[in-house]
This record gives C-alpha cells, sequence and structure tokens, in this order.
C-alpha cells in the first residue's frame, strides 16, 4: 500500500496511494491515507472519506485525540455534546475541530450528492481510539 523511500537512519518518507480502503467502526468507509498501519506514522492518521447521500455514521469519540476535518465538496451536518444536543453544519471549503473526547455524529444532508472530507486525528492508528456510544441520536438525525 505505501511505498517507503530506503533510509539507514529510521523513519522515512512514505508515499500512500489511497486505492484501497478499510471500513470503520463508525459506519463508515475510509480511503486509506497516513497512519500507523500504512505509513509508520507514530502521532497523526490522515484519510479521506466520501459519505454517501443521506449517510451518517454511529454515535462515537476518540479518547484522547483530537480531530480535524476538511470538507472538499458537499455538505455535512454534526450532532455533538453530552446527548447528542448540539448541531452544527459544514460546507465545502470549510474546517472543523472536534476536541479529544466529544461525542459526535456527522451526516451527510444531501439526499442525492456525497459529501468529501479529509480527516487527521492524533492517533496514528486509524481505528485504536473509536468508542462507540449507546446514544439515542436526537429524533431529528
Amino acid at each position: 500500500m505505501g511505498e517507503r523511500m530506503s533510509s539507514e537512519h529510521g523513519p522515512d518518507c512514505v508515499v500512500i496511494r489511497p486505492d484501497s480502503g478499510f471500513s470503520g467502526k463508525q459506519g463508515f468507509s475510509y480511503f486509506a491515507g497516513i497512519s500507523q498501519e500504512t505509513a509508520g506514522s507514530t502521532g497523526i492518521c490522515m484519510h479521506m472519506l466520501t459519505i454517501p447521500p443521506g449517510g451518517r455514521a454511529k454515535p462515537h469519540l476518540h479518547e484522547a485525540h483530537e480531530t480535524t476535518i476538511y470538507v472538499i465538496s458537499g455538505q455535512a451536518g454534526m450532532w455533538y455534546g453530552e446527548g447528542l444536543q448540539k448541531y452544527l453544519e459544514m460546507q465545502a471549503g470549510e474546517f472543523l475541530y472536534i476536541p479529544a473526547g466529544m461525542p459526535h455524529l456527522p451526516a451527510n444532508l444531501s439526499d442525492s450528492e456525497p459529501c468529501v472530507a479529509v480527516l487527521a486525528r492524533t492517533d496514528p492508528n486509524e481505528q485504536e481510539s473509536v468508542v462507540l456510544l449507546e446514544i439515542e441520536p436526537p429524533a431529528s438525525v
């Protein structure tokens, strides 16, 4: 998956060609990106996500790891916070920051267009810090 450049002195640069993916605990499929598993990273992972029209994640959080998201195309909504009672919307060209341990549930707001985003977390492992939550989302989800 990754093309490692040779180095005699430890970690080196790695090119990842996102021609494969994985299914996340959150209920989405991700394009393989930078992670401990693909590149040997030790402090970050970064993936591309396409949320299908009308798609949404399972309620979850990332223990002890911050997340940033950049929306490339489409629109997304996210319920977050205690009981998922808070709500925000994002559109193409906007960034989102999610603090470590923050419960959240992202969703594609469109019934016809996918939402594409790049995600980065301070957890180098693709799924290790994902904790699924037994929270009933608000009725509007």
